[in-house]
């Protein structure tokens, strides 16, 4: 467990965290931008195009105010 710890204090100094925020929110922007293209341009079901919408949007938020809470409690 300490390994655990030890190396998550190696990835907050190395400032690797930032990186993988903006990483998310790039497959989040990327995940709504195809579910409107799969949503205008093909004839599926809306149940795909909109996960791909909520996905997304998530990918977007979540992200940064996980980051949030872990400078506040850590």
């Amino acid at each position: 467990m300490d390994e655990v710890l030890e190396l998550a204090d190696v990835v907050a100094d190395s400032e690797l965290e930032g990186l993988f925020v903006w990483l998310l929110r790039l497959v989040g922007l990327l995940a709504i931008l195809g579910g409107l293209a799969i949503w205008l341009l093909t004839d599926i079901s809306l149940v795909v195009p909109l996960a791909l919408l909520v996905g997304g949007v998530a990918l977007l938020v979540v992200p940064g105010v996980l980051l949030a809470v872990a400078e506040l409690f850590g």
